[in-house]
């Protein structure tokens, strides 16, 4: 009898348990995510809808998106958004998937309205054209610094195999190589000791390789930036193996467990 009690007294506490777990795994507050997005030159108006929608297939955690699109083709708009000094705020991560490569100079209040937050701890993702952003003005190497390197220019569209040389980092750890469908691939000039390289991929214009996607340590608080510069076009983004790394990528960024929390299925 005593034993008896004794299993239903544990089979009670183990089942308890189990939906207490459940219940604070519910619990769990969403992330929420602002994509900033639109300018020159790429397909914004599905690329916006691109990449929440990789995250939800691919993140077990979920995520609650804020999209500001700035509908223009013209790379000399300024957002209205970043006017706003709190822009970032209540939001833990920011992806930027934007094409302003030319603000003219004299906006140097303006683009340092945009990396302040983040200089203050608010996570990054940066895709594509954002590396190509906000280049002129006499503060063009306080963006370089929050990406992390510097590039000017891209190679003719192609293409390429997506090498990775740090397999053992957390953000890409499990992923293998793979090859885009279509490429623009961008030449680095210059990289900042800050960043660290995960893949890289060879340009035909001068058979050398070129970090596309890498992780960076921004400003005094070391926020964490993720980046790639692969992402032209949609197709690309569209494969299973960029969905897995851009998630990734996101996870890494605010700090949540990386292994645990990828949905690798395809």
């Amino acid at each position: 009898m005593k034993t008896q009690k004794l299993l239903l007294f544990f089979t009670a506490f183990l089942l308890f348990g189990a939906v207490s777990l459940q219940a604070d795994k519910k619990a769990e507050p969403w992330i929420k995510a602002l994509l900033v997005t639109g300018g020159c030159c790429h397909d914004y108006n599905q690329q916006r809808e691109i990449l929440p929608a990789a995250v939800d297939l691919k993140s077990k955690l979920k995520v609650e998106w804020t999209i500001y699109h700035q509908r223009t083709s013209k790379g000399n708009r300024k957002l209205a958004l970043y006017n706003n000094p709190d822009w970032a705020d209540g939001y833990d991560v920011v992806v930027h998937n934007e094409c302003f490569a030319n603000i003219p100079s004299g906006n140097e209040a303006f683009v340092e309205n945009i990396l302040r937050p983040h200089r203050d701890g608010v996570p990054a993702v940066l895709v594509h054209c954002s590396m190509h952003s906000y280049r002129t003005g006499e503060n063009r190497e306080a963006w370089w610094e929050f990406c992390g390197l510097y590039t000017q220019r891209h190679d003719k569209r192609y293409p390429f195999e997506v090498e990775l040389v740090a397999p053992e980092h957390e953000a890409i750890k499990g992923m293998t190589n793979w090859k885009t469908p279509q490429g623009e691939l961008y030449l680095i000039k210059k990289t900042y000791p800050t960043m660290t390289p995960l893949a890289q991929s060879r340009a035909e214009k001068d058979g050398q390789f070129h970090t596309n996607i890498w992780v960076n340590e921004y400003g005094p608080k070391k926020t964490r930036v993720f980046a790639t510069t692969i992402g032209h076009h949609n197709e690309t983004m569209l494969q299973d193996e960029y969905m897995e790394m851009f998630t990734r990528g996101l996870l890494w960024a605010i700090g949540k467990p990386v292994a645990e929390n990828i949905n690798t299925t395809k």
